[in-house]
């Protein structure tokens, strides 16, 4: 029991954190944040990814550019243009490490705003990181599971963040509903997305990008991640965008 209340935890925190902070944030910038706030969300992220962080400003630019060229060969991710879920995710992976890493020539249209925290970041996507969270992981399912069954949820700790991503990128390009026709194929994944937090209403987002609520075209489609975003609006800790506060 311990160990499913621990993989619930971690994947619905960590999901949280590449919503609200990596997506809505970093990448929409559809509200606003003091520079402290900010400091303690990085910190927070690495906390609840582990070994998957992902750094706000690869993640921002990357997810800037699949809005920009959704569907095309210049898609960081798509369906249309990779065989398998796989290798999308490596790909993705090569092209995020590249805009992290600074390796690649990015459009300064990209980059506008997007939060860094280099030092961190550094700190947080190193090797020595990752594999001190992989040991943490180990020793957790070493002490509390009762059962073999349970070991195979262990790597889907050590890869949360690219599990999430793929959930979207790639069944959320496929499957599902829509509720506006756009140039893509981004559909709605499920009609209350109780498994991504807003998340899996790709459709939507695609449609009304610069929007906080991914949801809210039927009085089923709950977007909890902004429900959360009004809370912590209500007592100031964020500033929710007016044009996006819809």
């Amino acid at each position: 029991m311990t160990i499913l209340l621990l993989v619930f935890f971690l994947w619905y925190s960590s999901l949280f954190f590449q919503s609200f902070f990596l997506h809505r944030y970093a990448a929409h910038q559809v509200f606003t944040m003091s520079k402290r706030t900010e400091k303690i969300t990085f910190l927070l992220t690495w906390l609840c990814q582990g070994p998957s962080y992902l750094s706000a400003y690869g993640y921002g630019i990357m997810h800037r550019m699949h809005h920009a060229y959704t569907d095309t060969d210049k898609d960081p991710h798509s369906p249309k243009y990779d065989g398998n879920m796989f290798s999308m995710m490596w790909k993705t992976k090569n092209i995020y490490q590249d805009i992290n890493n600074q390796r690649i020539t990015v459009d300064q249209k990209f980059m506008k705003n997007v939060p860094q925290w280099k030092n961190f970041d550094r700190f947080a996507s190193s090797r020595s990181s990752r594999i001190t969270w992989g040991v943490v992981y180990f020793l957790l399912f070493l002490t509390f599971a009762t059962a073999w069954w349970q070991w195979l949820l262990l790597p889907v700790l050590f890869l949360m963040a690219p599990i999430h991503g793929v959930i979207i990128n790639w069944f959320g390009h496929i499957y599902g509903y829509v509720n506006f026709k756009t140039t893509d194929t981004s559909k709605n994944l499920f009609r209350f997305d109780f498994l991504m937090m807003g998340e899996g209403y790709h459709n939507n987002h695609h449609k009304y990008s610069s929007r906080a609520n991914f949801g809210g075209v039927h009085w089923y489609e709950i977007d909890v991640t902004y429900v959360i975003m009004r809370m912590l609006n209500k007592i100031g800790i964020i500033k929710l965008k007016p044009i996006n506060n819809k």
